[in-house]
């Protein structure tokens, strides 16, 4: 990867539907070759897909928790990610360094929902010992982008 194909990324991280031509343009090249180094960067996994990011309170789910999650043997941590990851509203699951073992990101519309979700699907997993949920006021900053070196 050069400084060339950071800059394609930093691009496609700011506008991912950006015509190929306007992408050519900024970095000084022809757009097939500019093409041929996408697909390439998509080939070897530096791109991993392109996604839409949807309006939450358009769809009514703006109210965001993450849960912590503590699980009762280190054996299950693989497993119970899993099964948090197959919940529709967990949007992020990550295993922790410390007591708490997983967190994971909750999207839901209200209270309710998230209180039916904790009983139900994530307090029923077995390996679950306790969860403490962590309820979001306002969100400042929120981004999936990469900080990428400025020169190689």
């Amino acid at each position: 990867m050069d400084k060339t194909d950071l800059q394609i990324l930093q691009i496609l991280q700011k506008k991912a539907r950006i015509p190929n031509v306007e992408v050519a343009r900024a970095v000084g090249m022809a757009p097939s070759a500019v093409l041929e180094r996408i697909k390439k960067l998509e080939a070897s996994g530096v791109i991993q897909g392109y996604e839409v990011r949807l309006n939450p309170e358009m769809f009514g789910c703006a109210m965001v928790a993450f849960v912590h999650i503590q699980v009762s043997d280190p054996a299950c941590f693989s497993r119970t990610g899993s099964t948090l990851s197959a919940i529709d509203q967990v949007q992020e699951v990550h295993y922790l360094a410390g007591g708490d073992c997983l967190v994971a990101k909750l999207r839901v519309a209200d209270i309710t929902e998230l209180e039916n979700l904790l009983l139900t699907r994530i307090n029923s997993i077995e390996a679950v010992v306790s969860t403490r949920t962590h309820i979001v006021l306002s969100t400042f900053k929120e981004s999936a982008k990469i900080m990428l070196a400025q020169s190689l």
